[in-house]
């Protein structure tokens, strides 16, 4: 027996979010996400806890109605192709795409849930 589930991380960000499902399928769409656990409340009103997987890390959250703005930072291997599945997945464009000045390409794209996605691949050496 570990100490942790196999496969994931020490850390993974805990995100608060007014529709977790609506998450989940952002996160699916966008950066091809994989659901570990989807846990319903006891009364059926909505999510208690909810894992999803990107590339290498777990991401977590659950629901609560006054969720604040959260900030998530995803490297992709190709920025511009997830830049445009997430408009195409119904984000607004906070940040458009450019180049950083560390390296990296980066834009931010709001989900309409309360949280931002900074969405970056790194294709130059920072400095």
């Amino acid at each position: 027996m570990t100490w942790k589930p196999d496969s994931y991380t020490s850390v993974s960000p805990y995100l608060l979010v007014r529709d977790a499902e609506a998450t989940l399928r952002f996160v699916e769409t966008v950066f091809g996400a994989a659901r570990l656990r989807v846990h319903h409340r006891e009364n059926g009103q909505g999510i208690a806890h909810a894992e999803a997987r990107i590339d290498d890390s777990v991401i977590m959250m659950g629901e609560v109605a006054d969720a604040c703005e959260a900030h998530v930072h995803v490297y992709v291997p190709d920025a511009v192709a997830a830049f445009q599945r997430a408009l195409s997945a119904g984000g607004s464009v906070v940040q458009d795409l450019r180049r950083s000045g560390d390296g990296d390409h980066r834009g931010g794209i709001a989900d309409g849930n309360g949280i931002v996605w900074w969405i970056s691949t790194q294709d130059e050496q920072p400095g």
